[in-house]
């Protein structure tokens, strides 16, 4: 009997990196020069925040996700702590709040203007006052709204609850005490329910966040962990870490018994910290290195051997952090299934990295792309300090899905970025295309009721002041005040950020009519 390989399909095995040209990466960012292991850098929809490097306290740098090409080195920054920042998260279910915490021994959380950052901001909404030292980690709560974690070097995990008037809270609604060092990490599951960290003490905790209680941790001397991460529903752990020998190791682990790893593997020799990313939606994992240029991914399922290897991306430039955007901010018409943004200190560099599965159809693909955690809160931070777990609220990514939690295009750039910025993005993504659909349908309704209106005449195309949800520049009266010039300078940019979208769906719907012309004429030739 002859043996016979065992080759396991996945529509994910040719998955491939594409790396951004230099006019849509974000050119001339002070990254910080830190050495802390965190990721320095936080993304959602709307915008990229990144820790930057700065004279007395501590910053950092708010963009608009549209505003690529050369930074002004004077662009405003958030600039509210009196120590070096240490770590930024953008809340899941606001895209214009976003927390931070500092050497300082403060969390501070921040409401952004809707178009940006356009002076220094040094007053925040929130103030957090709890820890001894300085705070090196935060993590909001996966389905309950202005609920905020936070660890730092005097060993607590602290809980917050934001739903109170007080600018300034000094008492956290609870207090976890179960770590004998440095918190590394903090992983929360599909409903928040449990919490992992990594300690520094090498040990894995898993911990019920409501209580404070311990429910197990790890004994095992063969993996020294540093990261921890959440598989999912697949009631899993993902953690990063070194071996006896100081080899970076990957170990997998079932969240109902931590004393043996389910897989241990020994990725290679370096020291940079290995960060994890777990995608629930396609069960891929990316692990990627500090100080590398390379970033592995690989499939996870439930049964042995657990975690199968893909392939690699590599770069010759290395990352010093990594910004991951949420699912509902992909391009899906490019079968985009993850996008990092990738810090490259030696060139001050921002560069976006897709995550690609290779298709024919630009079409929407519904095999990869299943309904995914929306950005609407479960449930409130009471309900679920009461006792409540629920799962997180989904959505679908289908352009036009009513799912769709909100349409609008979001910030624009501000009026003192340098003329490299105003170079157009790449391909727009979900939202945006369901943003056209909708103007499309408008517009054709509109022109349907021009034309059988007997009042005014069919070629008057400039009668009203609103065409196709925009409003005609031509009829309005001329800005008296700073403020109305402005606000008229955002309006045109979206117009302008509108029209070519539309430009690049004509584009591409002209590509797909030309190939099926030709498909038709050479099946024809064949005949």
């Amino acid at each position: 009997m002859t043996w016979r390989p065992q080759y396991r399909s996945s529509k994910f095995r040719h998955v491939f990196g594409k790396a951004s040209t230099k006019e849509n990466c974000y050119d001339g960012v002070p990254i910080t020069l830190s050495v802390h292991d965190n990721l320095l850098c936080s993304v959602n929809p709307r915008f990229i925040a990144v820790i930057t490097e700065c004279a007395g306290g501590g910053a950092f740098l708010v963009l608009s996700i549209t505003h690529t090409g050369k930074v002004d080195p004077h662009h405003p920054k958030v600039s509210g702590h009196r120590g070096n920042v240490l770590d930024i998260k953008w809340n899941p279910f606001n895209d214009f709040c976003i927390a931070s915490c500092s050497e300082d021994a403060t969390v501070k959380v921040w409401d952004i203007p809707q178009h940006g950052v356009m002076k220094n901001i040094t007053v925040p909404w929130k103030e957090l006052q709890g820890h001894s030292r300085r705070v090196g980690l935060i993590e909001w709560h996966p389905t309950a709204s202005n609920v905020l974690f936070s660890t730092g070097y005097d060993y607590q995990v602290m809980v917050w609850n934001l739903n109170c008037p007080e600018p300034v809270v000094k008492n956290p609604v609870r207090t976890i005490s179960v770590h004998s060092d440095v918190v590394l990490s903090m992983s929360f599951n599909m409903d928040g329910s449990r919490l992992a960290t990594s300690c520094k003490d090498k040990k894995i905790r898993i911990i019920d966040p409501r209580t404070g209680t311990l429910v197990r941790e790890t004994n095992c001397k063969t993996h020294k962990a540093s990261k921890v991460l959440f598989l999912g529903n697949l009631k899993m752990l993902l953690s990063t870490g070194t071996s006896r020998w100081n080899h970076r190791q990957i170990a997998l682990w079932d969240q109902e018994d931590l004393s043996q790893p389910l897989f241990q593997e020994d990725l290679d020799g370096s020291s940079g910290v290995l960060f994890p990313f777990y995608d629930p939606d396609t069960h891929m994992l990316y692990i990627a290195g500090k100080g590398d240029g390379n970033i592995r991914y690989y499939e996870i399922s439930s049964e042995k051997p657990y975690v199968h290897f893909l392939t690699e991306y590599r770069s010759i430039l290395p990352q010093k952090g990594m910004g991951v955007m949420p699912k509902r901010g992909l391009d899906v018409c490019s079968c985009e299934v993850f996008r990092f943004y990738r810090l490259v200190t030696i060139k001050s560099l921002i560069e976006p990295l897709s995550m690609i599965v290779p298709r024919r159809s630009e079409s929407y693909q519904e095999d990869i792309y299943p309904m995914t955690a929306g950005k609407e809160p479960a449930m409130t931070a009471e309900e679920w300090l009461s006792g409540m777990d629920k799962g997180p609220v989904l959505m679908s990514l289908k352009p036009g899905s009513k799912l769709e939690p909100y349409a609008d295009l979001g910030s624009v750039k501000a009026p003192s970025v340098s003329a490299d910025s105003q170079r157009s993005v790449s391909r727009p993504g979900p939202l945006q295309f369901s943003l056209i659909q909708q103007q499309q349908q408008q517009q054709q309704e509109e022109r349907e009721s021009r034309e059988t209106s007997t009042n005014a005449p069919p070629h008057d195309r400039s009668s009203s002041t609103i065409t196709n949800g925009q409003r005609d520049f031509t009829h309005c009266s001329p800005p008296k005040t700073e403020n109305e010039l402005r606000q008229m300078f955002y309006k045109q940019q979206d117009e302008i950020r509108r029209l070519r979208e539309l430009l690049n769906q004509r584009d591409v719907r002209i590509k797909q009519l030309e190939l099926e012309i030709k498909n038709v004429k050479n099946v024809q030739s064949l005949r």
